[in-house]
């Protein structure tokens, strides 16, 4: 558990960690709630112990990619905060939990368009064990982003305090870029992308490999796990078919 909570601290600083836009999100609170009509009525409702029960891996994966369109077209959802707060106060049941960087370009339940309770916003593993195990969520999605800060001073071998220990892990993302992307340094961004995107493989793979608890849901199908990139310049996630 100490190498894995490990691993997931080093994603935290390096990863650059879910459709049609509107009335067509498979969580079906959106016509509900809106009324499809001109004049939005504000969303109150919150995933419920009844909604995550219905719930899949993949209606929760469609669930995210609706939420990023409708971010990406500028036409998010208008929620009632203050009911929802209200209504996830005694208890919460998200769908998902997303494991994304530690970076203020990428705040994940804006750029996915969820609301209160709708899903767990990660950065160790404990937090995923404890959402899909404890809680309930049926999708782990690892999303970096591109240009990434830390991803750029690992290329470089900055030293930097105790952020070089984690920095130094991300050099198996660095070895499965192939030799012939060059230069192999922050200048290249091609190549930045290309580690973020082996990071974010390589975290995937260690979910499945250090959690003995997460391998068994994903083995029985009780969970998904995608991988993603998020577009810092265009606000689009980019999910990973396989």
């Amino acid at each position: 558990m100490k190498n894995l909570l490990n691993y997931f601290a080093l994603f935290a600083v390096s990863a650059a960690v879910l459709l049609a836009t509107g009335c067509q999100s498979p969580h079906h609170r959106c016509c509900a709630m809106t009324g499809c009509g001109n004049s939005p009525v504000p969303v109150s409702a919150v995933s419920t112990q009844a909604s995550q029960a219905a719930m899949t891996p993949q209606l929760a994966l469609a669930e995210l990619q609706a939420g990023n369109a409708r971010f990406v077209a500028g036409k998010p959802l208008v929620r009632d905060f203050p009911t929802q707060v209200q209504a996830t106060a005694a208890g919460q049941y998200p769908f998902a939990v997303v494991l994304s960087c530690l970076d203020s370009r990428q705040p994940i339940e804006i750029v996915l368009d969820q609301g209160v309770g709708d899903i767990f916003s990660a950065r160790v593993a404990g937090n995923v064990e404890f959402a899909c195990k404890a809680s309930g969520a049926k999708l782990i999605a690892v999303i970096g982003h591109s240009n990434c800060g830390a991803i750029k001073g690992a290329v470089d071998g900055v030293q930097l305090g105790n952020l070089t220990g984690l920095l130094a892990r991300i050099q198996p993302a660095m070895d499965a870029v192939p030799p012939g992307v060059q230069p192999r340094t922050s200048k290249n961004y091609a190549f930045v992308n290309q580690v973020a995107e082996a990071n974010v493989r390589l975290v995937m793979q260690q979910i499945r490999e250090r959690s003995p608890i997460l391998r068994a849901m994903l083995d029985s199908g009780q969970i998904g796990l995608v991988g993603g990139m998020y577009d810092l310049a265009t606000g689009k996630v980019q999910f990973y078919e396989k």
